[in-house]
């Protein structure tokens, strides 16, 4: 069986690479996204846009992710992981392109449009190629790690930024950001399909081949005259290989599962961008400049590593529902502290505390969805449960343009809190433990 052949392997420099691949996509693409926390302040300033406009012009990118993630899913499930991956790196390249030529607001809109659509593309698919190739006892710890690459490539785009309103423009941001989308190469030729996907699919003579390659690659990497262990028997599924309909996401098992990770992808990324799109325009509106916001953002940007390392080991020691509440509680407190900051220096220790938290439910909830599905439908529950998220991302920034000017500072990051909280609520009671477990016997 295809499954318990990967599961038996030993995490060697093969698997590392194929981890590496996808994790510097999804470094490319967290820059592209957390660039407008920055760059918004000073699009808004150029195109003398009102807080209610600047907020909307946010959430194009979320309306493209939505669509993204809902499509990607479903697509990579038919059509295959690898194919479906190189799409999604090719039209978030387009739209940064795109954001560099706009003359006005409207065109700016449709670029991110598109480029929120090829971001959407990416995250399911992603999701699906670790949780595919890591083996188990491994799989949570790097899905967490790959999400670790979203602080870090948030930090890039602020010191990126930084970089190019202290000597440029945005607009030579967005064309920087439209390079590394030449990256598809590395991954059509270095990395293969999934050889659980294909199984599934009943293309057995392709994922017997694919399979003894990573056998042999992975064999070539042990110490000289190290043989691979047998694999351990899985018990197979009732289902079989039936096709898995979108309806099947809401009936027996899976059904409590759809409603509790749709019901925390919404919430909390309601309020983490919500929240974050605003955090730059913030300062700026205090009376911080362009480039002194960015820098403020930048520093608080850095607890989102400890974060994610925290999440990264307690994923696998102690659980992704524990770990899930936990960082998403946190992060309602620390986002009401920032809100009601007495001074300038605390308002910087909450900000820390806050991405802390924000980067550990990020790196924990990654870690979870792509669990809670069978490979047949792995990514469409989580291009779905993504897509119901991009929901929220379109809008919180938007709902915070509009309430900003009656809620005040300290009411916008209640506003996020509350919604941290309600997603902490349905983990912890709808949620169920995938720790320790193969993904055959967790959608068994």
């Amino acid at each position: 069986m295809i499954a318990a052949r990967l599961d038996r392997l030993p995490m060697t420099g093969y698997q590392k690479m194929i981890f590496s691949i996808i994790a510097t996509a999804w470094f490319f693409d967290s820059i592209d996204l957390g660039s407008l926390t920055f760059l918004l302040g000073s699009i808004k300033t150029e195109f003398k846009l009102s807080t209610a406009q600047a907020g909307f012009l946010s959430s194009m990118s979320f309306v493209g992710m939505f669509l993204g993630a809902a499509l990607s899913g479903m697509a990579a499930d038919r059509f295959g992981r690898k194919v479906v991956f190189q799409i999604s790196m090719l039209f978030w390249g387009l739209g940064s392109l795109w954001c560099y030529f706009a003359p006005d607001p409207t065109s700016l809109g449709y670029a991110r449009l598109l480029l929120g659509f090829g971001m959407g593309m990416e995250f399911p698919v992603a999701l699906a190629i670790v949780s595919e190739f890591v083996p188990t006892a491994k799989r949570g710890r790097y899905l967490a790690i790959l999400e670790g690459f979203w602080p870090l490539g948030f930090i890039a785009a602020g010191l990126l930024s930084w970089f190019f309103l202290a000597n440029f423009s945005w607009r030579e941001m967005f064309l920087c950001q439209a390079v590394p989308a030449l990256f598809l190469f590395v991954v059509r030729f270095f990395v293969p399909e999934s050889p659980r996907w294909l199984a599934d699919q009943g293309r057995t003579d392709e994922a017997e081949k694919v399979m003894a390659d990573i056998e042999s690659k992975v064999l070539h990497r042990l110490p000289a005259g190290s043989t691979l262990a047998e694999p351990k028997p899985i018990a197979a599924t009732a289902r079989g290989e039936r096709r898995f309909s979108f309806l099947e996401l809401f009936s027996g098992e899976y059904a409590g599962r759809t409603v509790m990770i749709w019901l925390t992808w919404f919430f909390a990324l309601l309020g983490f961008y919500g929240l974050t799109t605003w955090l730059g325009a913030l300062l700026q509106a205090a009376g911080y400049t362009d480039v002194k916001s960015t820098s403020y953002v930048v520093l608080i940007a850095l607890a989102g590593i400890p974060g994610f390392i925290a999440a990264a080991w307690l994923v696998d020691a102690w659980g992704r529902k524990p770990t899930c509440a936990l960082m998403l509680v946190g992060s309602a407190v620390a986002a009401y502290a920032y809100g009601n900051a007495p001074s300038f220096t605390m308002l910087i220790v909450f900000g820390l505390v806050m991405q802390f938290f924000l980067f550990g439910m990020w790196s924990t909830l990654y870690a979870y969805t792509p669990e809670l599905y069978p490979t047949r439908a792995r990514a469409t529950g989580a291009g779905c449960a993504s897509a119901i998220g991009r929901v929220g991302s379109l809008i919180g920034p938007a709902l915070i343009g509009v309430v900003l000017p009656t809620l005040g500072q300290g009411g916008v990051f209640a506003l996020g809190a509350g919604s941290f909280v309600i997603a902490a609520v349905a983990v912890l009671t709808l949620g169920v433990e995938t720790r320790g477990k193969s993904l055959e016997a967790i959608s068994g």
